[in-house]
């Protein structure tokens, strides 16, 4: 009782005298926010509005590219992990000197590169040249009217199957050039430019803000950060519906719906839009200064010990100011090898690191292609499948951590509270997840490919099984992917592969008659027609699909509970002049062992699950138009569950190494105690002196305010 009335009495005594000697205006900052601080959290927020907007839209374009540049998933998964390669490269440096020097002009530099690398991004559709839809199906020689879908029997060879003798000058230039490079290097830029953004502007709101106000200010930016991408995906979805080269073609000529596996929606457009928006961005933060005054109360005793044992002994925070001192490199570059070996020794930061780097792996894997899922499981377009992940998944996730800050601010939670509150949201959003399994849908009926053509269900993944003695007399060609719905409900791979002879109409209209291949499975006689397109799902299929979204909005707003609470247990499980490397070795970690790997080898594991793929123009393997959908769903599904499996395991040991370490560090303070109580009565004593000096700097501050 002795220590504590002395230590509430000297807190009291040097606070007052500090405030009255050294800062008039401390009073005001003590009750109410700075304004400028106000304007660095708007600032901020619309910054991470932007970044989320790019990123989350280069996510719904994910499909886009693949199909305009034929290339696989696991090439889309690299185009996507090279945004976090660009943090790697200046992530650790940004954040260590970063903190030292103007972090909102540096925030701002930031955002500007972010936006020359979304232009960058959509450069190649203006250099590229016009989409060419892969198809088998060509113009008959003796009519200008009708499709001939049978090449003539003049041809010796399948059209598919014929090489090329001499290629055509826009295949040299296709075939010289990988379009997609440009997007992978935009997309660098676009992680070079992020990488200033949350650290250095969750460490100047730590610094600045309220202890009780932290929280809830942080948990605004995040909350703002996952709007962002509501918006991002609901521009994906209006640009999906638009062609591709939408102004350059003639749209009824154009023989293909956004549902088919071949479109291509206005990608580039998106691109140039949130471009613009980021570089605005940038504005406000020239106008900010580079520090702002310290609250008094960082040091209130109305903080609980487990909120204080890890900040307590920082030297830094008897300022009320930071001191505007010429940045010294050559003294930061010394500094840096102790620093960071001090913040790794932290075992609890270490093994935090672990568990998020784990589920970071399943989250962003899960995200990057769940609109791919929604489409290819459930055979939604890819502007719908944006559209729910825009209007439904995300404002749940977007509620889920404005709710965790308003939880962590309300009951006051310290760190064993908030990583106890993370755990167990985790735990149960994990076990809801499990029921997606049992939301299964069976694959689409394609003959030769997932039934026979007699309508027997069986996997093919040989390509003879594409030919019957329905279409034998046609030489077709089976590397192309020209779909139509047969009468029976089977989809055929072409109108050549599903015998089919003539055809009548124009454009989207077109109607293929006297299909023999029909005829095998036929459930109307004498109706031997196809139709261009798929055939569409079983109606068993649309049930399941709202339940999905319920369930998925249910999980996802769960899971996001422990989003603001698990981040403030890593802002305050260090000390504070650790926290702006802390955040870049934390944004490093997950962005090199979750950010980079995971679009890849998800999107490798993905591909095993191909059974048709489409082909470039010059040859070579293209994107894939269709899966196994209970092969996709088991991967998928399985190793994002199976992810976060082991981080729970991680948890575990965590939550005993944090335990240990609060009480570790009750022991040292009351083995230390008498000692402290010593030193408390002779500062004590120091500051009565002191204080009579104080009515003199009073005077003489307020005569060189009226100077």
């Amino acid at each position: 009782m002795e220590l504590e009335a002395a230590m509430k009495k000297m807190e009291d005594t040097a606070t007052g005298s500090w405030t009255q000697a050294n800062n008039p205006i401390c009073s005001t900052v003590k009750n109410s926010c700075h304004p400028n601080l106000k304007m660095f959290v708007a600032a901020l927020s619309f910054a991470y509005f932007a970044k989320a907007l790019s990123g989350s839209y280069m996510k719904s374009t994910i499909t886009q590219l693949e199909r305009r540049f034929d290339i696989p998933s696991y090439l889309i998964g690299i185009i996507d992990g090279s945004f976090e390669m660009g943090n790697l490269l200046v992530i650790a440096f940004v954040s260590y000197f970063g903190a030292k020097l103007h972090r909102p002009k540096i925030i701002a530099i930031g955002c500007i590169l972010m936006s020359f690398g979304t232009f960058l991004i959509a450069m190649p559709h203006f250099i590229i040249g016009r989409y060419k839809i892969e198809t088998s199906v060509r113009w008959s020689v003796n009519s200008t009217n009708n499709l001939s879908p049978c090449p003539a029997s003049s041809e010796s060879t399948r059209a598919g199957d014929r090489p090329s003798i001499l290629p055509s000058r826009g295949c040299e230039r296709d075939s010289s050039v990988s379009m997609w490079i440009y997007v992978f290097l935009g997309n660098v830029l676009r992680g070079i430019g992020e990488t200033p953004v949350q650290p250095l502007g969750i460490s100047y709101i730590d610094d600045y803000a309220q202890s009780e106000n932290a929280a809830l200010y942080i948990g605004c930016v995040q909350t703002i950060s996952i709007i962002g991408p509501v918006f991002g995906y609901l521009l994906g979805s209006l640009c999906a519906k638009i062609y591709v080269d939408i102004g350059y073609v003639d749209m009824e000529t154009v023989t293909i719906t956004p549902g088919d596996a071949r479109w291509v929606g206005a990608w580039w457009l998106g691109y140039l839009i949130t471009g613009t928006i980021t570089l605005m961005s940038a504005g406000p933060f020239w106008f900010l200064p580079k520090s702002l005054p310290m609250p008094v109360d960082k040091h209130d005793t109305s903080c609980t010990p487990e909120q204080t044992r890890f900040i307590k002994d920082s030297p830094t925070m008897e300022h009320k100011f930071r001191p505007e001192e010429p940045a010294n490199l050559h003294q930061m570059a010394k500094e840096f090898v102790p620093t960071l070996r001090s913040l790794l020794g932290n075992p609890v930061y270490i093994t935090f690191l672990c568990v998020t780097i784990i589920q970071f792996n399943s989250l962003i894997g899960m995200v990057t292609y769940k609109p791919k899922y929604i489409e290819q499981h459930y055979g939604q377009s890819t502007s719908k499948a944006n559209f729910v992940m825009g209007m439904i998944n995300i404002p749940a996730v977007a509620l889920g951590m404005f709710s965790g800050g308003v939880v962590m601010k309300k009951f006051k939670l310290g760190i064993m509270g908030a990583a106890k509150f993370a755990f167990g949201t985790s735990l149960l959003g994990y076990f809801l997840s499990l029921f997606f399994f049992a939301m299964g849908c069976e694959n689409t009926k394609v003959a030769g490919i997932t039934v026979s053509y007699a309508g027997v269900e069986g996997l093919s993944y040989q390509e003879q099984s594409y030919f019957s003695d329905c279409n034998l007399s046609c030489l077709c060609s089976r590397r192309e992917w020209d779909p139509v719905c047969g009468e029976n409900g089977i989809t055929y791979v072409s109108p050549c592969l599903a015998g089919c002879t003539s055809s009548s109409g124009s454009g989207r209209n077109t109607v293929f008659d006297n299909c023999r291949c029909v005829a095998l499975v036929d459930t109307q006689p004498g109706n031997l027609t196809a139709t261009l397109g798929q055939c569409p799902r079983r109606d068993s299929c649309d049930k399941i699909f709202p339940y999905f979204l319920a369930l998925s909005v249910l999980s996802s707003f769960i899971i996001s509970l422990g989003g603001t609470p698990g981040f403030m247990l890593l802002v305050r499980c260090i000390k504070p002049e650790l926290k702006s490397l802390a955040l870049g070795i934390y944004m490093l970690a997950t962005r090199t062992l979750a950010g980079i790997p995971a679009p890849i080898y998800f999107g490798a594991i993905i591909d095993t699950t191909c059974l048709k793929w489409g082909n470039k123009m010059c040859g070579g393997r293209g994107a894939c138009r269709i899966y196994n959908t209970s092969a996709y769903r088991i991967v998928y599904l399985g190793l994002t569950l199976g992810l976060r499996t082991v981080s729970f395991l991680l948890c575990i040991s965590g939550f005993a190494l944090l335990k240990r370490h609060i009480k570790r560090e009750e022991k040292n303070a009351q083995t230390n105690g008498s000692a402290e109580l010593e030193s408390l009565r002779k500062e004590e004593n120091s500051s009565i002196h002191c204080e009579q000096f104080i009515p003199a700097l009073d005077c003489n501050s307020d005569r060189e305010s009226h100077l």
